[in-house]
């Protein structure tokens, strides 16, 4: 008798099982961002913003990283662990902010500005990377800066959002590359204003990646896992207005149920023409699915490559950046 032919899961009632089994066949961990979808930070052996996942790729005994995220973050887990096996459900999850900085072009801004130490944001390519003295991430760009002699001067990329709030918290000149988030550069400032009256004694949670107006705006500026510890330490009934990506939103509700959350909408196309409750949401993160996280544990496929020889030049500014903060 012909076997059995079994259907390939479809809801999330049957695909979670069937990636939990994957992960035990395979002996994988799952590391997810803050800003994955629901379902995927459920099934996820660690959430955590960049510094929290790339310290949990540099520890894991796990043969198998799965990586929910976007590129560079898979780069980051592969430079850390080359003879491992790193998936990425979407190989097409980039990041605008990665991308707003060409490895070519950096290099030629760098030679421009010989003898200053080059300090990059974990949000690039790996070949950026290889190009830096010191990856930082939002949680601790302020403890990497400050651990910089004072006359030494720095280029700091590529978020020049990031870096400016950096420079003014530190009192440090940083040369800046103009980059930028397509998400967070673009919350719009009256919105969150109308918000703030709309509901007096609210706590205004900011990304640095967003522009001074809008870090201005704040309670609360920083990281994405910042953010959540504010929530977590905030008034259990709180109102909480979010200006980042709006996927921490289901780890603060896990942390305060009874708190309320209200999300700052995106401006189009200027105040005029008013603003978008749906374009705050990262369009690379939420390539990412459940189902396509079963696919590519089932296929073991995609899997991020990266020469050995460049893993090796960027791994030591990641384990520098691992090292501070």
């Amino acid at each position: 008798m012909p076997a059995t032919v079994t259907a390939p899961p479809t809801t999330d009632a049957e695909l979670v099982p069937a990636i939990q089994a994957l992960k035990r066949e395979l002996n994988a961990v799952i590391l997810a961002h803050y800003y994955q979808e629901d379902p995927i930070q459920e099934i996820a052996d660690f959430i955590g913003d960049s510094l929290q996942l790339a310290r949990q790729a540099a520890k894991t005994p796990a043969d198998v990283i799965v990586f929910c995220g976007v590129h560079f973050m898979a780069e980051t887990a592969k430079i850390l662990n080359p003879d491992k096996l790193v998936l990425l459900p979407d190989l097409e999850a980039g990041c605008s902010l990665s991308d707003s900085c060409p490895a070519d072009r950096f290099k030629a801004f760098i030679d421009a500005h010989p003898g200053h130490v080059v300090v990059t944001y974990v949000n690039s390519s790996a070949e950026v990377k290889a190009l830096s003295d010191i990856c930082v991430t939002s949680s601790n760009a302020i403890a990497v800066v400050n651990s910089i002699p004072r006359e030494t001067p720095i280029i700091f990329a590529p978020d020049q959002f990031l870096g400016d709030w950096v420079a003014r918290a530190t009192g440090r000149p940083l040369v800046l590359w103009q980059g930028g988030c397509e998400v967070h550069e673009n919350f719009s400032q009256q919105r969150i204003i109308d918000l703030q009256r709309e509901h007096p004694g609210c706590v205004t949670l900011v990304h640095p990646e967003c522009p001074l107006p809008i870090r201005a705006l704040a309670d609360v500026v920083g990281s994405t896992s910042q953010l959540l510890d504010a929530v977590k330490k905030g008034r259990p009934d709180g109102t909480y207005l979010i200006v980042t990506e709006p996927g921490i939103i289901h780890q603060m509700r896990k942390s305060q149920p009874n708190a309320t959350f209200l999300m700052a909408p995106a401006e189009v196309g200027g105040t005029s023409q008013g603003s978008c409750t749906h374009c705050n949401t990262c369009p690379h993160m939420r390539r990412n699915t459940l189902q396509k996280l079963y696919w590519c544990m089932r296929n073991q496929a995609p899997k991020l490559e990266l020469p050995r020889e460049l893993c090796e030049r960027a791994r030591k500014p990641i384990e520098r950046m691992i090292a501070i903060g």
